[in-house]
């Protein structure tokens, strides 16, 4: 049996055991996302119509981004009081199963969590913001939202990494610097006098699916999940999990 088909049985299994899980991600998702979608919509309608580089479309497509690739379980939001991710690891440890299909396993979850949250963000999006829709095409949107899924992506490997590393209030602290960082090179994008929500559109605009950007993301996602990836196996191997 491949690594990959490891994983994917472990994945299985989880949600056979709790059926609830996969419900109530779902249902946390569409509220959450159709919450920040509305508001984002407007902001982005704002800074479309205006033509003016805004600081907050910005900030709040970074923070979106930066919430993308996490499922949103019971597992998730007990990870401070319970350390539930430390607590997940051990248990995984203790099956036969090696490290490698371990981190499989949470690469598909992260791929999971991408795939959901991003199709209701980026839809409900499209749908609610009429600047949007009046600025790019179906096809130029399409490259516009694989553009920041990408920018997500490079994220992602660094959050496998250290929630597989460091116990969980740890992970909250080094998280909340992550993305303070990226909300301050949001602000010095700005005081350069640039915008990355209206880059990213206007690039899209212009070149639809064969964007630059969105395959240098894209790229630069999938390069970051495999370098953390292997990182995480060396400190999977010797980190103490008592």
């Amino acid at each position: 049996m491949t690594t990959l088909q490891q994983a994917w049985v472990i994945v299985r299994s989880e949600f056979r055991g709790d059926r609830w899980k996969l419900l109530w991600a779902l249902l946390f998702s569409v509220l959450f996302m159709g919450y920040f979608s509305a508001i984002t919509g407007m902001v982005i309608d704002d800074t479309l119509t205006a033509h003016e580089k805004q600081l907050l479309s910005d900030v709040l497509m970074v923070t979106m981004m930066l919430m993308l690739t996490i499922s949103f379980s019971r597992r998730t939001m007990k990870y401070i009081s319970e350390d539930s991710y430390t607590r997940m690891l051990a248990y995984m440890r203790a099956l036969p199963v090696p490290v490698a299909a371990i981190l499989c396993k949470r690469k598909l979850d992260t791929l999971f969590a991408v795939v959901m949250n991003s199709t209701l963000f980026f839809s409900l999006l499209y749908a609610l913001s009429p600047g949007i829709r009046a600025e790019l095409s179906p096809v130029s949107y399409l490259a516009f939202a694989f553009t920041w899924i990408g920018y997500s992506l490079i994220i992602a490997g660094m959050y496998i990494m250290i929630e597989f590393s460091v116990s969980g209030v740890m992970y909250f602290w080094i998280i909340s610097g992550i993305m303070l960082l990226a909300l301050g090179v949001s602000g010095l994008v700005y005081l350069a006098g640039g915008n990355i929500l209206l880059t990213t559109v206007a690039v899209s605009k212009s070149w639809a699916l064969g964007s630059p950007l969105m395959w240098g993301a894209l790229v630069a996602g999938v390069l970051s999940i495999q370098l953390f990836s292997k990182w995480t196996i060396h400190r999977l191997k010797s980190r103490d999990l008592v």
